[in-house]
């Protein structure tokens, strides 16, 4: 049963509750002012039920405003982290600014660099193209320097086989007149036999055959002699080097003889094969035979050594004579052109300097060695022919 309040209470408790006086009417009778106190109370529940929700709404309220300012301080928190980090990346950017600036601008220098380099080398370019013009021009010069001189030497090549033959005149001469006096005889013979009537033909027959032979020799002299005058061929074959010394040592044998000079030839020789020409060689074996039959004219032992050492590569020939040798000094000299240490009149200085040009030409070295009072020793080395080229001169 709810509290009966006077009139003086319950318009103070309405004071209270609404922050304003409302006046109390007057009660006429106790059942009225029951159900009007009963209808008042009622209100006056719903209102506190209603001022109860609001109470609790506004506590609602509060811890979200209170979350929400929990989330706002969080948040600020992180921006005040973005925007350290933002002031970070604009100063970082702003550096890099500053760099890439300075790489635009080093790039300019690069860019100007580069087109005075472009211009430059336009300028080179031009410039080389007037030089690889004169180099073609200079180049063609060289090659028609170098074809005259090839054919000046080979000219000279040429002189000197001339004179090597004036020299071997008499020699050859001598190997002539051997087989032609025996021509002679045996045909003396032949005809001998048949005026005096002798029926043995065989007889007549045998001394015409051996007067033939004669005749062969001398051909094969006269065909040596051509041979070896002609212009010698540009091209190469394979050689046998023991082959070229014999047909050298056939020319001067009698020149030779003559002045009591023993030659040895060695074994070895045979088995060397060069690339080459053999007109050429055999000029260069010539010039060395001749060179020491002159160095030897006041010697009292008279002696050339021939001998040849074969490689895996190469060839060694030497040529040895006991001469008084070379005098010391002029070892490399003597393959200048007219370079002679003979007296005037007697050499022309020409047959060591042919010498050199052909074993160089041939690819190979020559050299001298002539200790004091031993004479003098050339040394030529030449590449040797493959096993194909030695193959082919054999046949």
């Amino acid at each position: 049963m709810p509290r009966i309040r006077t009139g003086e209470q319950q318009l103070r408790l309405n004071a209270n509750h609404n922050g304003e006086h409302r006046p109390v009417a007057p009660i006429p009778g106790a059942a009225t002012t029951e159900a009007r106190l009963r209808e008042y109370i009622a209100t006056l529940e719903r209102r506190l039920q209603k001022r109860d929700e609001q109470r609790r709404a506004m506590l609602h309220i509060m811890g979200d405003l209170n979350e929400s300012n929990k989330r706002l301080a969080n948040q600020r928190k992180a921006m005040l982290h973005i925007l350290a980090d933002y002031e970070q990346d604009r100063r970082h950017l702003v550096r890099q600014a500053e760099r890439l600036d300075s790489s635009r601008r080093a790039l300019l220098h690069i860019l100007q660099d580069s087109h005075k380099d472009n211009l430059r080398l336009e300028a080179s370019r031009k410039a080389m193209i007037h030089i690889m013009g004169d180099l073609r021009e200079t180049t063609a010069q060289i090659q028609r320097r170098e074809q005259e001189l090839r054919e000046k030497q080979e000219q000279l090549v040429q002189a000197g086989k001339l004179a090597t033959l004036g020299e071997l005149t008499t020699g050859v001469a001598h190997e002539l007149n051997n087989p032609l006096n025996n021509i002679g005889l045996f045909i003396g013979n032949a005809v001998d036999l048949i005026e005096l009537g002798v029926t043995d033909k065989r007889q007549v027959v045998r001394e015409m055959r051996n007067a033939m032979q004669q005749v062969r020799k001398a051909t094969e002299i006269i065909s040596h002699l051509r041979t070896f005058g002609r212009v010698a061929p540009v091209g190469r074959e394979p050689v046998n080097l023991g082959q070229i010394v014999a047909r050298a040592l056939a020319l001067v044998r009698e020149q030779l003889r003559l002045r009591e000079i023993l030659v040895t030839v060695e074994d070895g020789l045979g088995e060397a094969v060069v690339l080459g020409s053999p007109i050429q060689l055999e000029q260069v074996f010539i010039n060395l035979l001749t060179n020491a039959r002159d160095a030897m004219a006041e010697s009292a032992d008279k002696r050339i050594r021939i001998s040849a050492s074969v490689g895996d590569d190469a060839v060694d020939i030497t040529f040895a004579d006991s001469g008084p040798g070379i005098p010391s000094g002029l070892e490399r000299r003597i393959f200048d052109p007219f370079f002679t240490t003979k007296e005037v009149g007697t050499g022309t200085g020409l047959g060591l300097s042919i010498t050199y040009g052909i074993i160089k030409e041939h690819g190979g070295t020559i050299s001298v060695v002539s200790p004091s009072g031993e004479g003098a020793t050339f040394l030529i080395r030449l590449p040797l022919a493959r096993r194909d080229a030695k193959e082919l001169s054999q046949r």
